[in-house]
């Protein structure tokens, strides 16, 4: 264990803001609110610099779960604002052209923001970020059958979302 928190604290930062940032601007509609997401992660650790686990490893995963906590906290203050709405998936086609792929990602930005926040958490790592079930699991203290069970629904409800419009 380093002596000074303050340096360690400085150490996680520069080991670990990049991943967490790229994890919560995939989390997150805007670049601003992953960064001001990051920032919150980081300041939590700051508070409770004795509760960050030893190990490198160990440490990275607590800073996982609180940014996936704060992501889910902020979700549910969002669900609570948003008026119900329902917006159409628009039919992406085959073409590759710059409008379908900005549409392409709008539906699936839009089908992931109506999954449930853990679950979207877990597909967003698991299926963009490549993160294993076993890591995913390890990192958000559950058990792999729960990580898989999470993938399973998020890919069925994707489905549906992007294929019948919701």
């Amino acid at each position: 264990m380093q002596a000074d928190p303050v340096e360690r604290l400085g150490d996680l930062f520069d080991t670990h803001q990049p991943r967490l940032y790229r994890l919560a601007r995939r989390l997150s509609r805007d670049p601003e609110e992953a960064r001001d997401l990051v920032q919150e992660t980081f300041l939590r650790a700051a508070r409770r610099p004795a509760s960050i686990p030893e190990s490198a490893k160990g440490a990275e995963a607590w800073l996982v779960r609180i940014l996936v906590n704060l992501c889910r906290d902020r979700w549910r203050r969002l669900k609570v604002r948003r008026e119900a709405h329902h917006q159409p998936v628009w039919s992406m086609g085959n073409t590759a052209d710059p409008e379908s792929v900005a549409s392409a990602r709008s539906a699936v930005q839009r089908a992931l923001n109506r999954l449930r926040p853990r679950t979207r958490a877990i597909v967003v790592m698991h299926e963009i970020e490549g993160q294993s079930k076993a890591e995913i699991a390890e990192f958000l203290g559950m058990s792999e059958v729960t990580v898989r069970w999470h993938v399973a629904t998020g890919r069925s409800k994707l489905r549906k979302e992007l294929s019948h419009g919701g």
